[in-house]
């Protein structure tokens, strides 16, 4: 969330960016609150002193007056409990309506509503094209069989799918080509819970109830399933205070994800690309707040290297503000070439966010800084393979006349084969 003092100093700078990302919150109502709170509180505080001071005369006095100082007590323990019930029901409007705030926005970032509004900033290698009719990776998964979605229709409901045959190893394949560069540019390798607290996802940002939630309940637990290991990564160390000098953090956390993708269907979702369960492998840093803006240009590049190994088409785009989510303020979004797309079409493969001191805040993780001042440290998160989209984008672009697949250079020592032929 955004410090209240900085909401009161730039009331009119919030309620735009609250604007710009189409969002609904009260910053006239979170300054009205924050001041109320510190009103109710210092009445509090000498209510607190008077009462101390009762106390002390209780003790020090004689029985002359002392019938006048009980009722004085009485009446102060009355109005103590009257300050408290309403400071806490005060605090508790406030978080409420400070949690809806959105984080302010890069000032670069393009001001807009919806995806057509981000800009393009960088385009790698050209869309691909065929001397034969292409076919999209749904079609390509049933003629290698490698994809069942029929099967998983069946057992578990729309928007699953098996993977099997030369499919697994795909996935595999694809799993740790990312993590081996992870590993190597530092990043602690982490296999994470797929379950976490409601606190934690909402400290990250993500709504766990209401209709318009994304995120599935285990019913009677207060927890979720993660949509992504942004969460379990994020909550790692919530409410703790680092060492200054051990940052930057840097991990990678392999995940399953869950989305319900309510009201997700038509062409623009079909197959893999919108699925209610994928793998994939998530990248965490946790910095100095000085530091983010040159970690959130290292995340993009070691995205864009990823993809660039695998040989794909992708571009990269500056997220627009009505896109960003309440925690960003600023967003990357690498687009990989899928042919099979609408008769070839962009479609979104990675993200990576600069959350700055807004996650922090939440869930409290603050670091030690060189004078000993406890400050609030920036969280980044960016995804280093998705792996159900990437397979959208492997199959799609190195598919061949014959009805093979290539497998990328990159990726054959993984997989152990260099091609997916059709059966027979």
């Amino acid at each position: 969330m955004l410090d209240y003092h900085f909401i009161a100093d730039n009331l009119e700078a919030v309620k735009q960016n609250i604007a710009d990302r189409y969002m609904k919150a009260d910053a006239d109502a979170v300054v009205r609150l924050w001041r109320r709170r510190t009103e109710v509180a210092t009445a509090l505080q000498a209510l607190q002193q008077q009462r101390n001071a009762n106390a002390q005369a209780m003790k020090g006095g004689g029985k002359e007056g002392r019938d006048s100082l009980v009722e004085e007590g009485r009446r102060l323990k009355e109005d103590i409990a009257r300050a408290e019930a309403e400071l806490s029901r005060t605090e508790a409007e406030l978080e409420a309506e400070g949690r809806r705030i959105p984080n302010m926005a890069h000032p670069e970032a393009p001001r807009g509503k919806e995806e057509k509004d981000n800009l393009e900033v960088l385009r790698v290698g050209e869309p691909t094209r065929f001397d034969f009719e292409p076919k999209d990776h749904v079609r390509l998964g049933q003629d290698l069989d490698i994809i069942d979605f029929d099967s998983a229709t069946k057992v578990s409901g729309t928007k699953f799918y098996y993977l099997k045959n030369e499919g697994v190893f795909l996935e595999l394949a694809l799993t740790r080509y990312a993590l081996d560069i992870l590993q190597k540019k530092g990043f602690t390798p982490f296999i994470t819970p797929d379950v976490a607290r409601e606190e934690i996802l909402e400290g990250i940002g993500f709504n766990p109830r209401g209709p318009e939630s994304n995120v599935y309940m285990l019913e009677g637990e207060d927890t979720c399933l993660v949509g992504t290991a942004e969460i379990t990564l994020g909550g790692y160390y919530s409410g703790t205070i680092l060492a200054g000098d051990r940052l930057p953090l840097r991990m990678a956390g392999l995940s399953h994800c869950f989305r319900r993708e309510a009201g997700a269907a038509g062409q623009f979702s079909k197959g893999l690309y919108r699925v209610h369960q994928f793998t994939k492998v998530e990248m965490f840093i946790y910095c100095l707040p000085e530091e983010s803006g040159r970690f959130h240009e290292e995340l993009r590049s070691i995205e864009e290297e990823i993809f660039s190994g695998l040989g794909i088409p992708f571009r990269v785009v500056d997220t627009c503000t009505g896109d960003l989510g309440a925690p960003a303020y600023r967003k990357w979004d690498l687009e990989a070439w899928m042919p099979g797309r609408n008769n070839g079409e962009w479609g979104e493969i990675t993200s990576t966010s600069n959350c700055t001191d807004y996650q922090a805040r939440r869930l409290n993780i603050r670091y030690k800084d060189e004078g000993g001042k406890n400050r609030y440290v920036h969280m980044l998160n960016g995804t280093a393979i998705a792996v159900s989209r990437a397979i959208i984008a492997v199959l799609e672009n190195f598919q061949q006349a014959d009805g093979s697949v290539r497998i990328p250079p990159a990726l054959a020592p993984y997989c152990g084969f260099d091609t997916i032929g059709p059966r027979t």
